[in-house]
């Protein structure tokens, strides 16, 4: 089973993820795709760190390359997130741009395979309306792009809207 979340910034979807997973049996494992940039970046991953303690989550920080990632199988894992993971492998350490569609879909898929359930976040972006540099606006779109293709796959599609879960897609069966 996968569950997409979406939403704004601090509308909380990182506390509704990790209550989702808090109720599946087993092992846990906390996917975390951000990559430390800067004090706010680090504050952040502190944050989300705190957030996590005790809750029994094996926290396995991975930037890029989904698909090679092994996880015990029938586990429960929450990806956190898809934006971050897109930079990731959008952007190279070297000033590179690429498309990384294809590869975060198939790192997204590979993970599915192997859970019993995956719990992903993503942010809900480009509504704005605003024009940016042709690197934001390919990143918008890419995460765009992704996002849909995720909605199509998941068995139920959450947007989080001020800590209230509306479920666009499917059900949320035992939670």
């Amino acid at each position: 089973m996968m569950i997409l979340i979406t939403g704004g910034s601090g509308c909380g979807k990182s506390f509704f993820a990790e209550q989702l997973c808090m109720k599946q049996p087993g092992q846990k494992y906390y996917l975390a795709a951000m990559q430390p940039y800067g004090e706010e970046g680090e504050a952040r991953i502190r944050r989300h760190r705190a957030m996590r303690e005790g809750k029994g989550f094996e926290t396995v920080e991975r930037y890029t390359d989904y698909a090679s990632l092994k996880l015990p199988a029938r586990c429960t894992a929450l990806l956190e997130c898809i934006a971050n993971l897109t930079a990731n492998e959008m952007f190279g350490p070297d000033g590179s741009v690429t498309d990384p569609v294809e590869r975060v879909l198939n790192g997204v898929s590979a993970v599915s395979k192997q859970c019993e359930m995956l719990i992903v976040i993503t942010n809900d972006v480009g509504g704005d309306g605003v024009r940016y540099e042709a690197s934001t606006d390919a990143y918008i779109h890419a995460i765009g792009q992704i996002n849909a293709v995720l909605a199509e796959r998941a068995d139920t599609v959450i947007e989080m809207v001020a800590g209230i879960p509306l479920i666009l897609k499917g059900q949320l069966k035992g939670f």
